[in-house]
Formats: C-alpha cells, structure tokens, sequence
C-alpha cells in the first residue's frame, strides 16, 4: 500500500499535491487542514485518514478526530497533530504512548519534516513538514512511503518547492 503523508496545508492545496496524491493508495493528512474543501478534494481522489489540527474550524473537527489509531497491513499506527516526538512526546499523549505504543507514531504542527525511531518505545515517528504556503518553512514537503507484509518501506522525503 502506497501512502501519502501530508500536513499543514493551512487551506492550499496545489498541482503539484494533487500530482502525488494520484499515485498514492491512501492519504493521510495531520491536521491543520484549514478550508475542507482541502479534504473534501482529496477525498474524491484517495481514501482519506485525517485528523484535525489547531487552526481547523467547527467543519474539520466534526469530521475528524484529535487521534487516529489504526491498522494497516499489520502495522499500527497513530496519528495527531500536536504529538512531539521522541523523548519530547506532548504531556498530552505521553503515559498513553509509553503504556501502549504504535509501531509507527506520526504527527505535524512543527512545519518542521522528521523521521526519527524511538529506541525507548521501539515505534518510528514520522512528520511530513509542511505542505501549505502559510508558516515559517521554507520548503513545502510531505513524505510518501509503502507499507507492506507487517513493514515500512521505500520512504522518500517529497520537496514541493519554496513557500512564497
């Protein structure tokens, strides 16, 4: 299975997204969706997992949770927006991460694009970055990556070019 790994895209969604989401099985987006018609769009593309973000709205929240917790070909998996990561995971979050950790953790927020394994927990953390044009990044990125017989394979870092 083919994943697209996006966040932060503060209401913009582009060609050159739309370009990745084509060859994906699923997207998953990380919060701060911004307008939905951002997920109403990729939706009508791929199967959609999201969760909302700080700056969504009433829209964003109805339909998506703070957390997503599930399974994909073996591999457990959450996601949340504000989640840290390693060793400075969010007060939030940190007993329920430690008492039952996913195999891979994913958060966004940060604009700041991270893989990062955890040795404690033995879970691998993944933030894409940033996709929108709104923030302090400088380069828009996401993440896209292959899941398959219980592992995470082909990761590769998805550089959309400068902010402005």
């Amino acid at each position: 299975m083919k994943i697209l790994l996006l966040s932060d895209t503060h209401s913009y969604l582009d060609d050159a997204i739309l370009k990745y989401v084509k060859l994906a099985d699923e997207v998953w987006h990380v919060g701060d969706i911004g307008d939905i018609t951002v997920t109403d769009t990729l939706k009508k593309q791929k199967p959609l997992r999201a969760v909302f973000g700080n700056i969504d709205g009433t829209e964003a929240r109805a339909e998506f949770p703070l957390d997503n917790r599930f399974v994909v070909n073996g591999i457990d998996v959450w996601m949340t927006h504000i989640g840290g990561y390693p060793n400075k995971y969010n007060p939030r979050i940190k007993e329920l991460i430690k008492e039952n950790p996913p195999k891979l953790f994913i958060s966004g927020h940060s604009h700041i694009l991270k893989v990062q394994y955890d040795q404690k927990l033995q879970l691998l953390h993944m933030n894409p970055g940033a996709a929108g044009k709104h923030g302090f990044h400088q380069v828009r990125t996401m993440l896209r990556f292959e899941i398959q017989n219980q592992e995470i394979t082909n990761l590769e870092v998805i550089e959309l070019g400068k902010r402005v």
